[in-house]
């Protein structure tokens, strides 16, 4: 319910008036004693889409995939204390992905901050907390500064790297009556001409006198837009494209140059031990994704960043170019287009023999799974957004073979962490309300944030979950058997998920093989409701090869000398 009563303008309506300049179309929480003026200046300001989530810690989530699947800021609402303390596990996730999120959190009346006297959701010290999970933490000191705290926490949540950014502002504070000033920032107007980026004289060199060149694409290729530039580069110079998970969609991975994300498989290591140059660009190297930096690269390393401490953080550079990816992208190509190199034939054939090679590796290992992920592939739109929880279907070949194709098509847990997967997905589907959203999860992981399930009804998002239930933690029963032989705090009881999906509202099934798996997946598509499909994992059968865990993983748990 709404009124034309004319109310003065507050603190609340400030940070509001500044989400709408910065864009803003929807933001995710949960309304509490402790934010309820920004909820209210929302109302009132009418143009700003309210989701209601069921907890802190899927909200965060949901503003992460809604900013993973748009490119634009996400913007999570949450109260004080424990509620800021939920989100924070999923501001973590934000924060080791990179993605632009602006946390708005309420704090305790300004008088009472810092004492101890038991103001209610009081936290002993919240700014520290929200620093400790976020690129940046603020609190407004002064009602006055709204607008301009709001300003700065937008801008440096944006601004490459990007990452979560948390302000916290007393309750007291929000209903402040303030000066409804306007903030201008003023640049010097003068006539702008195109600059292209500076590429240091042996940084081309390298690039052009390059016969076994190979390119490594991280998620700053997809935060600078610079997918396009990225393809351009692998077929200029005939360069192999490993990715990271991040950086899928970096280049269509149905591309003979595109080998994708298989670095620690041996042809692939193999072939960066035989290449004569390394050309990254916005990827951090993780040690779950390199062996815990086992993977060895070549001594020439060109290295891409937006981030200055991404230089020499995993991986010696001999080259650092430090800026925007598009851009200096487009100079190396514009450079190696009038060098007029090219490619040896012979390593372009030979990229494409590992491409396959790999792929029929883990194929191999796969058993009925494989006409699963072919299923999924054949039936979904090329533009359909995959997002992945910590699954071992997931993790073995959802990472893998499920073809991605377009930049931002492809979503997962950058900080590993499980049960993100069903609040993200929903924000991606927000985000892209007419594209088809698959989540992938497990039983396990899925019940950490079950309760975010009856928004996609109440919002009205057709997403489609895919549960693979195996009745257990499965990424971890298989690195216990692998490092110990033996399980602990692994096998679970679970609801009858079909039940419980129905109970709110989605449609839902139980399938026990790769056709009815296809059948149900067809149906989901079509009829563009929020839907469950159970996979029980018993039923289809076991894979040809048990997933040990990420390579390396099962050694690091066995007793040794350090």
């Amino acid at each position: 319910m709404t009124t034309n009563m004319q109310m003065e303008f507050t603190t609340a309506d400030a940070v509001v008036s500044e989400l709408v300049r910065a864009g803003v179309e929807v933001v995710f929480g949960v309304v509490s004693i402790h934010n309820m003026p920004i909820y209210d200046a929302l109302l009132c300001e009418g143009s700003i889409r309210i989701v209601c989530s069921r907890g802190e810690s899927g909200a965060a989530n949901m503003a992460d995939g809604y900013a993973r699947s748009t490119g634009k800021l996400g913007v999570v609402i949450t109260s004080t204390g424990t509620g800021a303390g939920n989100a924070a596990g999923a501001l973590v996730e934000a924060w080791a992905a990179g993605v632009p999120v602006l946390h708005l959190t309420g704090e305790v009346s300004s008088k009472y901050l810092g004492t101890g006297r038991g103001y209610i959701h009081e936290c002993k010290d919240q700014l520290s907390m929200m620093e400790g999970c976020c690129k940046e933490a603020y609190r407004l000191r002064r009602p006055e500064q709204a607008a301009a705290i709001v300003r700065q926490a937008i801008q440096v949540a944006t601004t490459s790297p990007a990452g979560p950014v948390s302000l916290e502002i007393p309750i007291d504070f929000q209903s402040a009556i303030v000066p409804k000033s306007q903030l201008e920032a003023i640049q010097t107007i003068a006539p702008v001409m195109e600059a292209a980026p500076f590429i240091p004289t042996e940084v081309g060199r390298l690039l052009a006198v390059a016969r076994r060149p190979v390119i490594w694409a991280g998620g700053g290729v997809i935060s600078a837009g610079a997918s396009a530039e990225l393809t351009r580069l692998a077929e200029l110079t005939g360069a192999a494209v490993i990715t990271s998970q991040s950086g899928k969609g970096s280049i269509p991975e149905d591309h003979p140059q595109c080998i994708g994300h298989f670095a620690a498989y041996e042809a692939v290591k193999e072939l960066l031990k035989q290449s004569d140059l390394l050309i990254s660009v916005g990827v951090r190297f993780r040690g779950n994704e390199t062996a815990n930096w086992k993977v060895s690269v070549p001594e020439t390393h060109i290295g891409i960043d937006a981030d200055y401490s991404a230089f020499n953080r995993n991986y010696e550079m001999t080259h650092g170019l430090l800026g925007d990816a598009k851009s200096i992208l487009h100079a190396l190509n514009e450079g190696i287009s009038k060098q007029k190199v090219t490619p040896d034939a012979g390593y372009v054939e030979e990229v494409t023999s590992v491409r396959e090679k790999v792929r029929a590796i883990l194929r191999e290992t796969l058993g009925p799974y494989e006409a699963i992920v072919d299923g999924m592939r054949r039936v979904l739109p090329k533009d359909a957004i995959l997002v992945r929880d910590v699954t071992v279907p997931a993790n073995v070949w959802g990472s893998r073979l499920f073809d991605i194709y377009e930049p931002r098509t492809s979503i997962h847990a950058s900080g590993g962490g499980i049960g993100q997967g069903l609040p993200t997905a929903l924000g991606a589907q927000l985000g892209q309300q007419d594209r088809v959203v698959v989540l992938m999860a497990g039983d396990g992981g899925y019940m950490l944030n079950i309760g975010e399930m009856p928004v996609a009804v109440q919002e009205n998002l057709p997403l489609i979950v895919l549960l693979f239930d195996d009745a257990g933690y499965g990424v971890l029963r298989n690195i216990q058997d692998a490092a110990y032989g033996r399980r602990v705090a692994v096998d679970l009881v679970s609801p009858d998920f079909v039940m419980l999906a129905k109970a709110m509202g989605y449609e839902a099934s139980r399938i026990g093989s790769p056709q009815e798996f296809v059948d149900m997946l067809e149906a989901a598509v079509t009829r563009r409701k929020p839907t469950m499909i159970v996979i029980d994992m018993n039923a289809v059968g076991p894979m040809a090869k048990p997933f040990g865990g990420p390579p390396g993983a099962a050694d690091a748990f066995k007793p040794k000398k350090i």
